[in-house]
């Protein structure tokens, strides 16, 4: 029986480049990297009939070619790096719940998305980091745009930030567009979600009005931030993000 092997080394994926040019991951009967007797093999929910697994390997394999996870979004068919994320997570999630919080005992897989301590029966399954995303309108051709402190890349994206826990998304969305620019806003509109396995996230996109307020960047968070045209965008993220659909939305709407 053929399985799909999604094989991991650190933050790279391994791919299998198609005779046509594109790629794809390994769907074969075995393992397409040699398994050590302490590799941890873990079975994912079926993508289109197909049994899935997924694991790590210290060293790449040279018989392929490794891409990191972002990355691949512009290399793998879209159920393919869908179905990637979840397998980087529930190997984040693994690796990170060896050992129970309670008592201390091992953990072990109770079914593939749960596992149950042996010693006191404590079960977890994984767990998100919840994040909320708004892009703010001020009038039809102006958006607020910002560039973060933890950006990797020079762009400008979206106010952003954590759900905390007792507040609502619609609350979370406020309270942090009045952290990090001083701001009010009104009119919160859900959007849309995304996974986001760096590590093991959701973001929950929205649009909102602003209402009052002058704009003061919380430098802890943010480099820099300003009202932006249509016509004289700055350079905005990359097309993997629900950010940048928001964005899109906004220009072709």
């Amino acid at each position: 029986m053929k399985h799909y092997y999604f094989v991991f080394c650190k933050d790279d994926l391994l791919l299998e480049r198609c005779e046509d040019g594109t790629y794809t991951v390994p769907c074969q009967e075995e393992p397409p990297t040699e398994l050590k007797p302490w590799t941890a093999v873990l079975n994912i929910p079926q993508l289109n009939g197909i049994d899935v697994k997924a694991y790590r390997i210290d060293t790449p394999d040279l018989k392929y070619e490794m891409c990191p996870l972002r990355q691949s979004y512009y290399k793998l068919p879209e159920a393919l790096y869908l179905k990637a994320g979840k397998c980087a997570e529930l190997l984040y999630w693994d690796s990170n719940t060896r050992f129970c919080g309670v008592c201390g005992g091992p953990m072990k897989f109770h079914t593939d998305i749960s596992k149950r301590c042996e010693n006191c029966g404590k079960e977890v399954w994984p767990q998100l980091a919840t994040a909320i995303i708004v892009l703010i309108h001020r009038g039809p051709d102006e958006v607020l745009l910002a560039k973060g402190r933890n950006f990797k890349r020079d762009f400008y994206g979206l106010i952003a930030g954590f759900v905390e826990t007792g507040e609502t998304l619609e609350e979370a969305v406020i309270r942090e567009v009045k952290e990090e620019t001083g701001l009010s806003i009104k009119n919160i509109r859900y959007f849309g979600s995304q996974p986001w396995p760096y590590p093991s996230g959701l973001m929950v996109g929205f649009n909102a009005d602003y209402d009052s307020g002058e704009l003061h960047v919380q430098r802890e968070e943010l480099k820099k931030a300003g009202w932006f045209q249509r016509d004289h965008l700055p350079n905005i993220p990359e097309k993997l993000s629900i950010a940048r659909q928001l964005i899109d939305y906004w220009l072709n709407n």
